[in-house]
């Protein structure tokens, strides 16, 4: 039976100058629902590359992606924006919340960008707060948060709209010790419970090993590592 998303064969170069670096050459990965997986390894092997690309924020120079049967990379720009805010959520070492917005406002954003209704966005908003342990600063604006909670309503907003995929790119990088394993239980929580295929970028090796599984680049190619 085929694989819930299917990467085969991605290739993606950057030109320095005169130069072309090649970053990816040829990496595949086969992901299932509910699959956990950390990809760990230096700086600079491409790592936040695959991750861009798999949740089709840049395009490869060649190769697939198969969500469900259907290569996605085919798919036109608007299209594909519309396959990402319904199928992608995205969590990133910087938050990127709206300062002045409060927590619930921020979450509700997807939802009111995909043209549901202010009151059944603010419901599912307040849901999901509620579940990430937010439910007593939903007032309050993003920049009052301490560094911990801003990531917990990016982590809300992140799956505001239940996305078969979350993809986190150091998603505790700027937290402290016991804020970072608050979000390690925390994203591994909510992928028992919305059986999401979760693919994290990290240097965090604590984190790393709360997958079930961990791969490494190794000359442009995903490699298993135990």
């Amino acid at each position: 039976m085929a694989s819930l998303i299917e990467v085969r064969d991605i290739r993606k170069s950057f030109l320095s100058g005169s130069s072309r670096i090649d970053i990816l050459k040829g990496l595949s990965l086969d992901l299932n629902q509910g699959d956990t997986i950390a990809v760990v390894g230096a700086s600079g092997i491409g790592k936040s590359t695959f991750l861009h690309i798999l949740g089709t924020l840049d395009r490869p120079d060649s190769g697939t992606i198969w969500f469900k049967g259907e290569d996605i990379l085919v798919f036109g720009n608007d299209a594909l924006a519309g396959f990402r805010n319904e199928s992608i959520g995205f969590v990133f070492q910087f938050h990127y919340l709206l300062p002045e917005f409060t927590a619930l406002e921020n979450t509700m954003m997807p939802m009111l960008i995909q043209g549901l209704s202010k009151n059944t966005a603010q419901k599912a908003s307040e849901e999901i707060l509620v579940r990430v342990g937010m439910q007593d600063r939903l007032s309050h604006r993003a920049v009052t948060l301490s560094g911990g909670e801003q990531q917990r309503v990016a982590l809300a907003r992140a799956l505001i709209l239940k996305p078969t995929i979350l993809l986190a790119d150091e998603p505790t990088g700027n937290l402290d010790k016991g804020n970072s394993e608050k979000i390690h239980e925390l994203l591994l929580e909510l992928n028992n419970e919305f059986r999401m295929v979760l693919v994290i970028v990290t240097h965090n090796i604590e984190l790393a090993a709360y997958m079930s599984r961990r791969v490494t680049i190794v000359d442009g190619r995903l490699v298993e590592m135990n």
